[in-house]
This record gives C-alpha cells, sequence and structure tokens, in this order.
C-alpha cells in the first residue's frame, strides 16, 4: 500500500467518525429538548390540577400531600419576598461611602436638571 492510500483510509475512516459522532449528538439533544417538554408538560399539568383542587372541581383527596407540599413552598417563598422587600426598605446609613461615590443615585425623588439645561431650552423653544 501507498503512503497515499494510507491517507485515504484514515480520511475516511475519520469522516465516518465525524459523522457518526454528528449523528450521536444530533440525536442526543432531540433527546434533551424531548425532557424539557416533558417537564414542561408535567408541570402544567400540575399547574392545571392545583388550580381545580382549589376552585373546588377535582377532590383534594388524592393530592393532599402534593397541594399541601405546594403551598408550604408558596408560604415560604412569600415570607423571602417579604423578607427582601424589608432589606430594601433598609436605610442605607448616612456614612455610606457609596453616597460619595455615586451621587447621582441619591434619595432625591425628582432628578434635577445638569448644567446647560436652561440653554437647550432656550435653543429649543427658540425654534416652536
Amino acid at each position: 500500500m501507498t503512503v497515499l492510500d494510507n491517507l485515504a483510509k484514515q480520511a475516511n475512516r475519520l469522516a465516518s467518525d465525524v459523522q457518526t459522532s454528528l449523528k450521536r449528538a444530533r440525536v442526543e439533544g432531540e433527546r434533551r429538548l424531548l425532557q424539557r417538554q416533558h417537564r414542561a408538560a408535567l408541570e402544567e399539568l400540575g399547574e392545571r390540577a392545583y388550580e381545580l383542587v382549589r376552585a373546588g372541581r377535582l377532590p383534594e383527596e388524592p393530592l393532599a400531600a402534593e397541594i399541601s407540599a405546594v403551598e408550604s413552598k408558596l408560604m415560604e417563598i412569600e415570607a423571602k419576598v417579604a423578607e427582601v422587600e424589608g432589606l430594601r426598605e433598609e436605610e442605607v446609613p448616612a456614612d455610606d461611602p457609596s453616597k460619595d461615590a455615586f451621587p447621582m443615585v441619591g434619595d432625591a425623588a425628582e432628578p434635577t436638571p445638569g448644567p446647560g439645561w436652561e440653554a437647550a431650552e432656550r435653543f429649543f423653544k427658540r425654534d416652536s
């Protein structure tokens, strides 16, 4: 065999390996997509079942443990939201160095116009 024949065989083998890898990657990607779609469908089913139980259109007994877990997590989420809001409302200390570093993020309700604003207003009012 010549060197060119060996190179051609290796190139064909490599091309075949690449095609196999691409096909496997495509199928694996499709499998992951289907799994995500399945999880989303289960989530929608669970949300719908929860809504129907809360509306009294489905009996709660067979799902009581799951409903209880959902409501428990909802209460935990609400508690964390309240905690975050409480932390946001806490006043920043007066000696906070960030007030000096970022004066534009002050406590003023309305921003004040910067220098040159009056000149810009005069310029644009002249045209009207």
